[in-house]
C-alpha cells in the first residue's frame, strides 16, 4: 500500500509527508509515504495527495508540465478510484478554472471557480490567515468523522473555490460571508485549509482519509 504525495514544485512537502508518515505509525499500518513526480508511481499509488501553495496558475503550470501526470491522475483516481486528496491550491485545482490573473483551466473534477475572497465585512483582512471554525453540512463525510461540532483549522489562502454544484459542498467557513472549507465527491476530497497546520484536528483528517474506502 502507497501514499504519493505529488511534487509539482508548489507543495508544502515535506510537512505533509511528516503528518501523513505519523498518522501512518500511529495506525500501525503498512502503508508507504513517498514524495514523487514520477507520474508512473503517481499512476499505480494506492492513495494519492496533491498540495499546494502559491497562485493558482504558476501551480497549473507546474502541475501540468510535469510529464504525463496529469494523465496519471486521471487514471488513478477517476478510472481505478483510488482515493484523493487536495490540499489548499491542490484543491482549487480540482476547479474548472481559477481566475486570479487571467482565467487558467483545472482539472475540472468538480465544478466550479476559484474567486477571490471579499468579505462582506471590510475591516477582515484578505488572505484569509489564521484558524477558522469549520461549518459542516448535515450529511457529513468519512474524512471529517469524528472532528468535534466546534473544530478549527488553519487557513492561509487568498482565493477560494466557488462550488456550481452545492452537494460537492462538504464543510464552509464564515469569513464575512460563506468560503468553501471542503468539497468531494465520490472518492475526491479536497481541503481549503492545510491539515498539515491544523494540529489534532489536522492529525484527525488525515488519519481518516488513509483508513477512507469510498
Amino acid at each position: 500500500m502507497s501514499i504519493a504525495i505529488v511534487d509539482y514544485g508548489s507543495g508544502n512537502l515535506r510537512s505533509v509527508e511528516k503528518a501523513l508518515q505519523r498518522v501512518v505509525d500511529e495506525a500501525n499500518s503498512v502503508e508507504k509515504v513517498f514524495i514523487t513526480r514520477d507520474a508512473a508511481l503517481v499512476a499505480k499509488a494506492d492513495r494519492i495527495v496533491l498540495p499546494g501553495v502559491g497562485a493558482f496558475a504558476d501551480c497549473q503550470s507546474g502541475l501540468f508540465s510535469l510529464d504525463g501526470m496529469v494523465d496519471a491522475l486521471r487514471e488513478a483516481v477517476q478510472m481505478r478510484g483510488q482515493p484523493f486528496l487536495g490540499i489548499c491550491v491542490g484543491m482549487q485545482l480540482l476547479a474548472n478554472r481559477g481566475l486570479e490573473y487571467g482565467s487558467t483551466p483545472g482539472l475540472s473534477w468538480i465544478s466550479g471557480d476559484v474567486v477571490r475572497i471579499t468579505p462582506a465585512d471590510k475591516s477582515l483582512k484578505v488572505p484569509h490567515m489564521g484558524w477558522n471554525q469549520l461549518v459542516f453540512k448535515e450529511n457529513s463525510h468519512p474524512v471529517l468523522e469524528g472532528l468535534p461540532e466546534s473544530a478549527h483549522v488553519y487557513f492561509v489562502h487568498s482565493f477560494a473555490l466557488r462550488c456550481h454544484i452545492s452537494s460537492d459542498v462538504i464543510a464552509s467557513v464564515n469569513y464575512g460571508n460563506n468560503i468553501t472549507a471542503v468539497v468531494g465527491r465520490d472518492n475526491v476530497i479536497g481541503t481549503q485549509f492545510h491539515p498539515e497546520k491544523s494540529q489534532m484536528n489536522g492529525i484527525k483528517i488525515l488519519s481518516n482519509f488513509i483508513k477512507w474506502t469510498p
